[in-house]
């Protein structure tokens, strides 16, 4: 089964986690991977999984809008120092969150 088949509109599908009974591929890292497929004015809050880590969002198709910056097609935005963000639609949208750690283990 691959990923599209799995989709679910306007939610995030965690596609890669550090958690084997996770949904998705399991990696050993502190890292989450989800793919959202919003439509258009659809907003939905992310939650940071691990204290300390931060979100490489990227917008594959479509536009979308984080806080105040607005991304459009094949733009990113990093988003750190925050325990959730609301991502919003501003057109039918697909985008890619990538939770990773800020800092390198000590």
């Amino acid at each position: 089964m691959d990923i599209e088949e799995k989709s679910v509109k306007n939610d995030f599908q965690q596609i890669l986690s550090p958690n084997v009974d996770d949904a998705g591929v399991w990696i050993h890292q502190d890292a989450w991977f989800n793919l959202a497929k919003f439509d258009k004015g659809f907003l939905k809050e992310y939650k940071i999984h691990k204290s300390g880590n931060g979100v490489y969002a990227f917008v594959i198709k479509g536009s979308a809008k984080i806080g105040e910056q607005v991304l459009n097609e094949r733009d990113g935005f990093g988003i750190w120092d925050v325990e959730s963000f609301v991502l919003e639609a501003t057109k039918d949208s697909e985008v890619l969150l990538m939770e990773v750690p800020m800092q390198l283990p000590v």
